[in-house]
């Protein structure tokens, strides 16, 4: 066994060493239910085996007095799954928004859902497959319904295994005018704010980027998801200079293509 062999078992078993220490340290928060379960379960006939230390798997973050969620993720997949509702497509393509956005509308609409990194999601109703934003296959104008949700932001800053492009995200937005079909709907969200990019997790946007970015769509709506979106909720047909006042916001925006 050389060093790098070692070195690389030693780190091996002081990992194992340190989860099972948190473990026991987390069970001593926990303890005072684990005995009150134990001795109400005496009483009990359940077909379940006796409670052994290594099936003690303390969950300390979750005794809230609310339920806790990401405001981003939660509502604009909430917002556009509204929106297809009003726009009733005969079929949707969406480019790498959230799987889970896909994989429900597809109860209710034939999805196409593609990823730099596909997807193995095998659902009645849904079409998974392979796409590289800034270079789409498909043909101009070719698709009615489109969404690219939270996405665009990432491309070109290599946290996916996407090629390093600063240009990345421009790429991404003309290809998603060019395959929208004339009386199309692109349904679009990204962050907004003070622009700036933190590398390598994302970029965030003016509102006045965005707009310009898709010179020649029409924008129908434009909602926004503020940083005090867990006491507000979602902004629906939001005055754009809110958007000045945001530090991570998400903007929504619905554009059509005359």
């Amino acid at each position: 066994m050389n060093r790098a062999e070692k070195i690389f078992r030693k780190n091996i078993m002081i990992t194992k060493v340190v989860k099972l220490l948190k473990r026991l340290f987390n069970t001593f928060f926990i303890s005072g239910d684990l005995l009150r379960y134990k001795n109400q379960n005496k009483l009990n006939n359940r077909n379940f085996p006796e409670i052994r230390l290594k099936d003690i798997k303390p969950i300390l973050s979750e005794n809230t007095p609310n339920t806790d969620f990401d405001t981003h993720y939660t509502y604009h997949p909430a917002w556009a799954a509204r929106l297809l509702q009003k726009i009733q497509p005969e079929k949707h393509v969406d480019i790498s928004s959230a799987l889970y956005f896909s994989a429900i509308i597809s109860a209710f609409i034939p999805v196409e859902f593609y990823d730099f990194r596909p997807a193995n999601l095998q659902l009645s109703n849904l079409k998974t497959g392979m796409e590289d934003l800034t270079a789409l296959s498909f043909e101009d104008g070719s698709i009615q319904s489109l969404s690219c949700m939270h996405t665009v932001e990432h491309i070109g800053l290599g946290r996916y295994g996407d090629p390093i492009d600063p240009d990345g995200d421009l790429k991404a937005i003309d290809e998603l005018k060019r395959v929208l079909a004339p009386g199309g709907s692109l349904i679009f969200a990204i962050p907004v704010g003070k622009p700036r990019i933190q590398f390598n997790a994302h970029r965030i946007y003016s509102y006045e980027q965005i707009i310009a970015y898709f010179d020649g769509l029409k924008l129908e709506e434009f909602s926004l998801i503020p940083d005090n979106a867990g006491e507000v909720g979602m902004i629906s047909n939001a005055a754009p200079e809110l958007v000045k006042e945001q530090v991570y916001g998400c903007g929504c925006f619905w554009f059509t293509k005359d």
